[in-house]
Order: C-alpha cells, then structure tokens, then sequence
C-alpha cells in the first residue's frame, strides 16, 4: 500500500544497500522514470493510449482477471458496457503507471493543481487541536498522488502511509523514494503500531493514510462482509489502531474530473474511533468504496485477484 507522510520512520528498506541484479534493476527503472519525468503531459497519454493497447488486446494482460471481476462485480451491466468499462480500465492502468512515473519530478505547484483535495480543513483543524486521523482510501483513480497531502498541512503535524514491501529491492527502493517525493513517509505495515505510538510519545498529532481494500493474508486479519456481490474477507487492522490511538476516521472519496486531473474528497465516519462498535468503520469505509466503484468503475484495480481466496481456503492456514 502507499500513501503520505512527513516526518517520521519506517523507510529503513529504502536505505538498505542492493546488490548485484537488483541494482541493475534500480538502475533501469531510475533511467526509466527519469525519461518519463521530461515528456509533457500531453505525449505522456499519447504513451498511454499505445500501453492500453499492447496490454488490453495484444498482451492482454490479466484480462480474464478483469472480465471475470467486472462479471461478477457488476453484474448488471450489459456486454457493450462491459468491454467499454475494460477498456477504460487498461487505459487508467496506462496512466496510473506513467503518472506515477511522473510524480518524482512534479514540482509542488503542478501536483497541487493536478491532485485537489475538497474540505481540506477539517483535517487541518483536527491536527491543529492535537487529534489523530486515519484516512482510509481504494486503490482508485491515482492514490499515489495523494501522497502529495503533506504539502496541505501544518508542517508541525507528522503524516504518514502505511505500505506493502514489494518483492523486487529495486522497485521497492524506487517508489519509496518516489512516494517520498512530497515529503511522505512510508511506513511498513508491521511497523505502523510502533512509528504512532512514537509520533503520540512525543505529542505530535498524525494523519496517517491506508488503502485497506487489500485481501488480508491471514484469518486472523480479517472480517467478512458483502463488498461488491462477494463475501469478502477485510482487513480490520485500521480500525483496531484507530480504536488504540482514539482517530477521527475519514473515508477519501476520489474522482477523475479528467484526465490527468484528480480531487479527493474526506467524508468523515466517526470523530472517535474508540467509541463505536466493532467493525462499524471498517464497514462503513466498504459501503464507501463500494459507491464510489460503482459509480465510476474504470478506475478501480479490477487486475487484482481479490477473491481468490475462500472462508474454506483461510481456515485452512
């Protein structure tokens, strides 16, 4: 997962030294966003539509994957509507990878006429009298843009992101230090409890990011719900650290406005985490997502395996 920050800890795989092909591998990636960073927006798409192609209809890239997903996510819409919303779906893919690509060398002015974020202030006002927020997204439209929201707050506040290690040192290095563009701090997942708990220690006030509609890899991770015409195993790991730290919890609603151009809107679930029942906000966050995707359902990650795991599967481990 990715997301914000400013001023914390938990980068160390970023300083972590590569060797042999994983430096190679660093290199060429490095060599690769660099060229991205110097084509105008405007080729950059042109770049995209040719990638949309070569993974839709030449590579086809996971596109079982993604039918399968569509079929079933969205049952109701027709054939037509169908191949419309896959094509869309490959196109957004091409953008999301040479946006990304981009962002390391975004100057602060372009990536916050490019990434806006509405009622921006009530996160701000919640860090200036001391609170915690967690912010909980999708993989939907650009999130890694909204690593940029460090640029938005009071620099007193610490603001973090909570992350996946990727398999690939290289790649891991590479988006770390993209991600970090802004001024994010990364946090590993199994780090994130110590780094907030610190942050609290030394009476600073957080807003942390986490894209929570990943399959969790144990049981014990998880809650079941119906999300999107599955049951679907959750993570319940945000709410549980919310709950700990006493968070305002807000859902971040994302919209294309068009392309290359993104806003963010915060619709809070609950002021104090603490108070409500258990697996409220986790539910409420899905129920939020679920709209969002079946409002506008190009930009979502429709090439992840999301189910592909059961009840039976996980009882198992």
């Amino acid at each position: 997962m990715s997301n914000m920050g400013k001023g914390g800890e938990g980068t160390s795989s970023q300083e972590a030294p590569l060797h042999g092909m994983e430096r190679v591998k660093y290199l060429l990636l490095s060599g690769l966003f660099a060229f991205v960073g110097v084509i105008p927006f405007r080729l950059l798409y042109l770049l995209s539509d040719l990638m949309a192609f070569l993974l839709d209809d030449v590579i086809r890239y996971r596109r079982k994957v993604v039918e399968g997903n569509l079929r079933s996510c969205l049952p109701e819409l027709p054939d037509d509507d169908l191949k419309w919303t896959r094509k869309r779906f490959y196109r957004f893919l091409g953008d999301y990878f040479l946006e990304t690509a981009k962002m390391g060398s975004m100057s602060d002015a372009e990536i916050q006429r490019r990434m806006r974020f509405e009622n921006i202030d009530v996160i701000s006002e919640r860090l200036r009298s001391g609170e915690n927020v967690s912010l909980l997204l999708g993989h939907y439209c650009n999130w890694e843009w909204v690593s940029s929201l460090p640029l938005h707050f009071p620099p007193e506040a610490a603001c973090g992101q909570i992350y996946h290690r990727l398999h690939s040192a290289a790649a891991d290095r590479l988006f770390l230090k993209v991600r970090g563009h802004f001024g994010a701090t990364s946090i590993a997942m199994a780090d994130t409890l110590r780094v907030l708990l610190g942050w609290k220690r030394e009476g600073k006030a957080s807003v942390v990011g986490y894209i929570a509609d990943q399959a969790p890899k144990v049981h014990s991770a998880a809650h079941w719900m119906d999300f999107l015409h599955h049951d679907t195993a959750v993570f319940t790991g945000p709410e549980r650290i919310s709950q700990k730290l006493r968070c305002s919890v807000f859902y971040l609603d994302m919209e294309q406005v068009k392309r290359g151009y993104y806003v963010g809107r915060f619709v809070e679930l609950t002021r104090d985490a603490s108070q409500e029942a258990p697996m409220k906000v986790t539910e409420a966050y899905f129920r939020m997502l679920e709209q969002t995707i079946e409002a506008r359902p190009p930009f979502w990650l429709w090439s992840h395996k999301r189910w592909k795991r059961s009840r039976a599967d996980y009882a198992r481990k």
